[in-house]
């Protein structure tokens, strides 16, 4: 039985996911950090370093732009990209509830029933990033609520615009969290869990089907391609 090489990430995916899988680590250091200080850095005379707060929270918010960016660039992906549309995996039509069932049953059955093609994205791995991009987003939300919270005069170095605009967009998971800031920061915080628990699911999912299925499908994120069984051969 032989193989055949099916590329499924481009070189442009790859590099927004590992832009994304850093910038994770990243924030979750700084973001910690900002929630519960746990070390102190200290100056050359002995003295505690007064500006370690400054610079966790400046690299959380250049993280955050980071993410805002990519998440631009992964929602036109998600509708425009020449290489595949994973919207159309979304769509709850008649194929894609049957493979995602598919998948599903080859996960809690430990590939004892296989009966879907494993070359393409399916509909079960395209729900299960769709809900991580939406935690990232409801992140950025959140986020940027804490940030501009902390603008109290309203004015920044930049103009009096920019408060006004982040709360324009933000304000409204003041209520939707339970109607405090703490429960802004609360739930900034526990999504932050979610997201890790997302992480840890998909290392281990993606591990999983290269050790069952033998497609080589953790190397996608390296080298963009697969391997599956060539059906045509003779």
């Amino acid at each position: 039985m032989s193989y055949k090489q099916v590329k499924r990430m481009t070189p442009a995916m790859r590099i927004i996911h590992w832009v994304n899988a850093i910038c994770m680590v990243g924030a979750v250091i700084t973001g910690l950090y900002i929630g519960h200080p746990y070390y102190q850095t200290f100056m050359a005379d002995g003295a505690v370093d007064k500006y370690v707060m400054a610079w966790n929270r400046y690299g959380h918010f250049i993280i955050a732009i980071i993410f805002d960016v990519t998440s631009v660039l992964i929602a036109y992906l998600y509708f425009f990209s020449r290489f595949e549309k994973p919207y159309k995996k979304l769509i709850p039509n008649a194929k894609n509830i049957t493979e995602f069932k598919a998948v599903l049953i080859n996960l809690l059955t430990l590939n004892r029933k296989k009966e879907f093609d494993s070359s393409h994205a399916d509909s079960f791995n395209t729900v299960y990033f769709t809900v991580f991009h939406l935690l990232l987003v409801w992140m950025l939300f959140t986020g940027l609520q804490l940030y501009v919270h902390g603008l109290g005069s309203g004015i920044s170095s930049i103009g009096s615009w920019w408060p006004w605009m982040l709360h324009l967009v933000t304000d409204w998971t003041i209520p939707v969290t339970g109607g405090s800031l703490m429960d802004v920061r609360i739930a900034h915080h526990m999504s932050m869990w979610f997201i890790v628990c997302w992480v840890v699911f998909h290392i281990y999912y993606q591990v999983w089907r290269t050790i069952f299925w033998k497609e080589a499908d953790i190397a996608i994120v390296i080298g963009g391609s697969k391997f599956v069984k060539d059906d045509t051969e003779k």
